[in-house]
């Protein structure tokens, strides 16, 4: 692991999301709380989403020893959490995703567009206008990639970061917009 670049990787990410501090931001698979921190920093709000509990915990922990009150987290699957959180009438600016090597659910990725399955409620709403996808999986992420851009949004960005040097493995933040018609 080379430490630096993980201050790269998060410096794009925050530059992508275009952060002047008016915005609310959700980290979709938030773990615990490092990314949703560092947005925190710049953004009005930031709702962190992760289904494992003691994630949650840690993440919660973690703006309580940094001093940041400006983040929420919430334990659940970005797939179901998402349309509840839209059903209450919370709307988000920019969506950070950094999932597992499996990359993101369908149905989080329909989620983000405002299309979740199964909810009338939520479908149509528009979706999050911008996305900021951090993926250390290049198969997954073009995926992922293929059926954001079948859902009505494009890729703006690349860029890779070579978070573990004298390996294949790389670390690539994709900044992707919802394309308005």
């Amino acid at each position: 692991m080379n430490p630096s670049q993980t201050v790269t990787l998060y410096r794009k990410a925050v530059e992508y999301a275009g952060l002047t501090g008016r915005e609310r931001v959700l980290d979709a698979y938030s773990g615990v709380g490092t990314v949703s921190l560092f947005m925190a920093r710049a953004a009005r709000e930031v709702y962190g989403i992760e289904s494992v509990r003691t994630a949650v915990h840690d993440a919660r922990a973690n703006a309580e020893l940094n001093a940041i009150t400006n983040a929420r987290f919430i334990e659940g699957r970005v797939e179901r959490a998402l349309p509840a959180l839209l059903r209450e009438g919370v709307t988000f600016d920019v969506a950070v995703v950094d999932p597992p090597r499996a990359g993101c659910d369908r149905e989080a990725l329909l989620a983000l567009a405002g299309e979740a399955m199964g909810s009338d409620e939520t479908r149509g709403l528009g979706g999050v206008p911008q996305i900021v996808y951090i993926s250390c999986n290049p198969s997954t992420l073009a995926r992922d990639l293929a059926i954001l851009s079948g859902l009505d949004y494009r890729i703006v960005e690349v860029q890779p970061v070579d978070m573990f040097p004298h390996t294949h493995h790389v670390e690539t933040v994709v900044l992707i917009t919802r394309v308005t018609k």
